[in-house]
């Protein structure tokens, strides 16, 4: 009888263990990949901090954000507990506007930024950090060029551009080329100017110039805007694919260091079948939207062209460019600059990049009339009076609901032009980090109380206007956490607050680098705020940017960055 019952609750817990093994089964199958608790996360959602205990992740998407007793009903036997030990969770970082493919120049070229994001501050400076670059790299990543990024002529010693002269210090013998922040300017050496072809009978191209030896026709060496840009993306973007793979490499490892989910190619041409390419052989881990240039609008119609992406690429619409740079004075204003730049006279304004309305008409409307979001770089208060100009007509004709084209930058807008970008329905994607570094050469060129104005972004989302922030990477480092600190605390160099009442609050500077950037690029429902259902696109940083005191932004340090759930940057 014993051994019968014996037998019998044998048989009964193998019937148990069968059928819940099914059961068990299922909840390891529905187990969290990761959950992650013990600190400060963010969700982003709603017009205040909300923070959350825990949150689960599965299949590269957040499955859960709320308490850790709840999360931890998720847990498995393979499910990675993530403690935080304290630091702070937010969504993954998404730049209102940047140049992916030129990331790679930045993190390969030699450092010519002022301090305190480099040690370049005056022409000796650089010189010798192109010395140096030079005698450790060759030229085999430069395609036979000593090159360097960077440099600022309103922040070196001297206040000026440097020369062929001062490059041939350099090398008289291989070509160099040093490109100014700004992204719209390049210096040269005698060498160079020899390879690119430019003499004193060479006549200055639509749109740019080539500043002259004073007293003659002779090229000094510095190319200004349609006279730098072509020759400057040849070296920036290599065309070689074994290079450019280099190049984006290097750009992806360093936007994942700054905790960069998301970026943008601001201006695409030839460049984008590289990223094409890149992409579609799997190697890009960073969702990149890419931005055409209007010259080249045939590669609006490719199939990359898309409100998805495929392997982490899209295009995402057409991008028109009508001025130039504010702090290198090419930006195009209706009042004179104070202090016109190398080879101007008083009453100089700047100028277009694109002299006739008619063409300008032209090109917003075939955006409107096939419905391509429509990004435009705008600087100066005449550039944004031409744009306003071409979208009161294209509204008109093709209706305007739910476009969300941007202005980007913005710096010298007037005021009343707001309700302009409020009337069209523009995102404005500001960028207040001109406060910092060139807050107090505006005082200079454009006077005191307009360089209080510049980027006026709390101005404009008092008005209900869509905004966002922005690094323009490489014009500085794609540091985002600098982002903050600029767009909250607008101080310049000298220690002036550049426009008080500009000011965001830390939660409001970082949604727009997180849900405002999502908005802008129609992707939030896929991302900007840790929610139940979007991507699991994260930062760990190392302190809570709405916690400490806001001066101390620009310190946070990014720990860890996760794509989709995997990490792709662990400091």
């Amino acid at each position: 009888m014993k051994q019968f019952l014996t037998i019998i609750s044998a048989a009964t817990l193998l019937a148990f263990a069968a059928c819940n093994e099914p059961a068990k089964n299922a909840a390891q199958e529905n187990a969290a990949d990761a959950i992650y608790y013990n600190g400060d996360i963010v969700t982003m959602e709603g017009d205040s901090a909300i923070y959350a205990e825990a949150i689960a992740v599965k299949a590269g998407k957040i499955v859960f954000v709320g308490s850790k007793n709840e999360a931890e009903k998720m847990k498995g036997d393979s499910t990675a507990m993530n403690d935080l030990q304290g630091k702070t969770l937010v969504p993954g970082f998404i730049d209102g506007h940047c140049h992916f493919f030129a990331l790679g120049a930045q993190a390969i070229y030699a450092n010519l930024l002022a301090s305190p994001d480099g040690n370049c501050n005056s022409i000796d400076d650089l010189i010798n950090e192109l010395k140096t670059w030079h005698q450790k790299n060759g030229t085999d990543k430069s395609q036979g060029w000593i090159m360097g990024t960077g440099f600022d002529d309103a922040v070196l010693k001297e206040n000026r551009f440097p020369t062929k002269e001062d490059l041939d210090k350099v090398s008289k013998d291989i070509p160099v080329m040093i490109t100014h922040i700004s992204g719209h300017f390049c210096s040269v050496n005698t060498k160079a100017l020899e390879v690119l072809g430019i003499t004193a009978a060479t006549k200055d191209p639509a749109g740019g110039v080539i500043r002259r030896v004073k007293g003659s026709k002779a090229p000094n060496g510095v190319l200004e805007e349609l006279a730098a840009i072509p020759h400057m993306m040849k070296l920036i973007a290599p065309p070689q694919k074994e290079m450019s793979d280099m190049f984006m490499d290097a750009g992806q490892k360093l936007a994942a260091s700054y905790g960069y989910t998301t970026c943008t190619e601001g201006r695409a041409t030839g460049n984008h079948l590289l990223m094409a390419d890149y992409a579609s052989r799997g190697k890009m881990y960073i969702d990149i939207n890419s931005w055409i240039d209007y010259s080249v609008p045939e590669y609006m119609r490719s199939e990359w062209y898309s409100k998805e992406y495929t392997n982490h690429y899209r295009i995402e619409g057409l991008k028109l460019t009508l001025d130039g740079s504010p702090q290198g004075r090419t930006a195009w204003r209706t009042l004179p600059y104070l202090v016109p730049p190398d080879g101007q006279k008083l009453g100089y304004k700047g100028y277009p990049a694109i002299p006739k309305d008619e063409d300008v008409q032209k090109i917003v409307d075939t955006a409107f009339a096939n419905n391509w979001q429509l990004k435009v770089h705008c600087n100066g208060d005449a550039a944004a009076d031409q744009l306003f100009r071409a979208l009161d007509k294209a509204t008109a004709k093709y209706g305007n609901k739910d476009r969300r084209n941007i202005l980007i930058h913005g710096q010298l807008i007037r005021m009343d032009q707001l309700d302009s970008i409020k009337k069209y329905d523009l995102v404005a994607s500001f960028f207040p980090m001109h406060t910092f570094y060139w807050g107090d050469w505006y005082k200079q060129i454009i006077g005191p109380d307009k360089a209080q104005q510049i980027s006026p972004i709390k101005s404009a989302l008092n008005k209900g206007i869509r905004v966002t922030s922005h690094t323009d990477a490489p014009v500085a480092l794609p540091n985002l956490m600098m982002i903050m600190w600029t767009t909250v605390n607008r101080v310049s160099r000298s220690g002036t607050v550049m426009g008080p009442d500009e000011r965001l609050t830390p939660y409001e500077a970082l949604k727009s680098i997180t849900i405002w950037g999502a908005e802008q690029f129609f992707e939030e429902n896929q991302k900007g705020t840790i929610s139940t259902g979007k991507l699991a696109d994260m930062v760990v940083l190392d302190q809570n940017p709405l916690k400490i005191n806001p001066m101390n932004l620009k310190d946070i340090v990014v720990l860890e960055t996760i794509k989709e759930g995997k990490t792709i940057y662990k400091k």
